[in-house]
């Protein structure tokens, strides 16, 4: 594995986000000085907040899952998570609606999920759910390792016994006919292959190798944070400083000075000139080239961008019975929500989407009586022909007849707090494409084809631009590889993990 050429004592992290947060405690516990560089007032990065009239709105990912991960981030600097941060799993974990007018519990127990299938789908579907576990399980055992969980180099790095076994198991084929092998219910097949619109890719085009992820949550399970998804970040900022982290809030980098291939001092908006041994960068990557280092290389270019999303918070005086913490809803396209999104760039005609209510499992997130939700409907990215400017306004009356017609009713009038972020709002603030999912996870965008991350000599990514791609999970690992790119491999890792 290569590593940063020459001393590392003193390392800048820019960007307190869930990746940088991961590197920082990691290269603290390891005996460095860091100093991390945040442009906001708190940390989070994409796991932001924001906090109106007594409601807390987090206003990134809701799905939390794998939180060995986190950890394992405490770990590294003699701390337990749980004297931080209290995480309560989430049961059902979705509940799937459906344009027939059924729905599906989705939970983390096999066992259980078996028997909610079988009482939606029969016996055969339940069955197939039970195989297609199994299939999952391995596919995790055999890409986790080697090919998600450590620093790739070289293509010739994945030549690995789990390649041969990830050929066998069918991962390099696509994701719907491999799902479809397990399950014939069209319902099934919807809510365990949704989750490749998180890496950028219809379930029709995507690798079944992505199945990995309805993994991480349909079998691995999905948490909530008390205090919401904000609360994470919050505690790793809090241990990192405890142990010597020095972070600066309202300190935005600008420039990357370097000689040669070795970066030397990180600038900032303020005139400050901070030297250094090594750069962790974990903004998104293709923004982060351009912007502090003055480079757009080919491989970088080249990047095909994930859909983007149009997101409406909202606090509200209504409660829905049926509604749980995560709920999706289905519409009667599937295929067809593929072909709008990624290939003709176009908004959803018949939409399907997921609307979170945090306070179902945290009532203390918004005012007494009150409630919050978080209404996320994918969109093309920036690069389609939409004018925000001008579609924003109609796309909200949209959604919220949307709302209304799938059962929230009276969803319009009870909202009290409303804050909205369309791609344009992610594109300014810093996210390639305007898309907070990071460049698409197509074959030539994967593994070792995605960009690197040590660039010269000391400069090193950390986020979902980089290895191992998209997904709360991938930028928490992303930033232990970021580390290990400084501190050579973690020999406790392993270890650690298997406790």
């Amino acid at each position: 594995m290569r590593t940063v050429k020459g001393r590392t004592d003193h390392v800048v992290v820019i960007g307190a986000g869930l990746a940088g947060l991961s590197a920082a405690m990691r290269l603290v516990g390891a005996g460095r000085r860091v100093t991390i560089l945040e442009r906001a007032a708190v940390p989070g990065g994409r796991a932001g907040v924001i906090s109106d009239a007594g409601y807390r709105f987090d206003n990134g990912p809701t799905v939390l899952t794998m939180p060995d991960l986190i950890a394992d981030a405490f770990d590294c600097v003699g701390e337990e998570m749980s004297d931080w941060l209290t995480l309560r799993p989430i049961d059902p974990l979705y509940r799937a609606w459906y344009a027939d007018g059924t729905s599906l519990d989705v939970k983390a127990d096999p066992a259980a999920m078996a028997e909610e299938v079988r009482r939606v789908c029969g016996p055969d579907e339940a069955a197939g759910y039970e195989r297609y576990v199994e299939f999952v399980t391995r596919l995790y055992r055999y890409e986790m390792a080697d090919f998600i969980d450590r620093n790739i180099d070289s293509p010739l790095d994945l030549l690995t016994p789990n390649l041969a076994r990830l050929a066998a198991l069918g991962g390099f084929r696509r994701m719907a006919p491999k799902v479809e092998q397990y399950l014939k219910d069209s319902r099934m097949q919807r809510v365990l292959s949704f989750q490749a619109m998180y890496a950028g890719m219809s379930p029709f085009d995507a690798l079944a190798l992505y199945c990995v992820i309805a993994y991480m949550d349909s079998v691995a399970g999905v948490y909530a944070p008390d205090g919401g998804m904000h609360a994470v970040p919050e505690a790793m900022a809090a241990a990192a400083a405890k142990h010597g982290a020095d972070i600066r809030y309202n300190t935005d980098a600008i420039h990357i000075e370097r000689r040669g291939p070795r970066a030397v001092a990180v600038h900032t908006a303020d005139g400050d000139r901070i030297e250094c041994d090594a750069v962790v960068v974990s903004p998104d990557l293709p923004v982060a080239m351009r912007e502090l280092m003055g480079e757009e290389p080919w491989s970088v270019r080249r990047l095909r961008y994930s859909p983007s999303c149009f997101l409406l918070l909202a606090g509200s005086t209504a409660s829905y019975s049926k509604v749980v913490h995560h709920n999706i809803h289905f519409g009667r396209s599937w295929r067809g929500v593929f072909d709008q999104l990624i290939d003709r760039g176009e908004l959803m005609s018949d939409p399907s989407f997921l609307v979170s209510n945090p306070t179902h499992s945290d009532p203390t997130l918004a005012p007494d009586g009150r409630e919050i939700f978080y209404v996320f409907f994918p969109t093309p990215n920036t690069s389609a022909d939409i004018d925000w400017a001008d579609e924003r306004p109609r796309y909200r009356d949209r959604v919220l007849e949307v709302l209304e017609e799938r059962g929230y009713v009276g969803f319009s009038d009870a909202i009290e707090v409303e804050h909205i972020i369309d791609p344009d709002d992610w594109r300014r603030q810093g996210m390639a494409d305007g898309s907070p999912f990071a460049s698409a996870h197509s074959f030539s965008q994967t593994g070792p084809f995605r960009p690197k991350n040590l660039w010269g000599d000391n400069i090193v990514f950390a986020g979902s631009g980089t290895t191992p791609g998209v997904g709360v999970p991938m930028v928490l690992i992303s930033g232990r590889l970021a580390a290990e790119r400084i501190t050579g491999p973690d020999s406790t890792y392993r270890s650690r993990a298997a406790r």
